[in-house]
């Protein structure tokens, strides 16, 4: 393969907080940190990882790209991300979906799925 997905960048206005927050959601570690950039993943040869960028705007509109969130147990998964510091948002997702809408504690959103078993589950 000639290309691979090698990380998400996150513009963040607060990087030590965002990227706290997403460690714990995702069970990753800082790997690298400096005050223009933050870098996290489950390790440093274990790509995607996600690195979040300083930028003095806080977020004003809806994200155009977003993760899911794949979860063993969607109900307890939103409980202790919400008690990690997200909010649940409705960005016209309506009552009937089998996924939760969060917000990161910046206002990105992000989803949590139902479990799947494959990317066309």
């Amino acid at each position: 393969m000639a290309v691979s997905l090698y990380h998400l960048a996150v513009d963040a206005h607060d990087l030590p907080a965002l990227a706290r927050f997403w460690c714990q959601v995702l069970d990753w570690k800082v790997l690298f940190e400096d005050p223009e950039e933050i870098v996290i993943g489950a390790d440093e040869t274990a790509y995607p990882g996600m690195c979040f960028l300083p930028v003095p705007e806080r977020k004003a509109v809806k994200n155009r790209m977003h993760i899911d969130l794949n979860p063993d147990d969607h109900a307890a998964e939103v409980e202790r991300i919400i008690g990690l510091g997200a909010r649940r948002v409705d960005v016209g997702q309506g009552e009937d979906v089998t996924f939760t809408v969060l917000a990161d504690p910046e206002g990105n959103e992000f989803c949590v799925l139902r479990p799947k078993r494959s990317l066309i589950d």
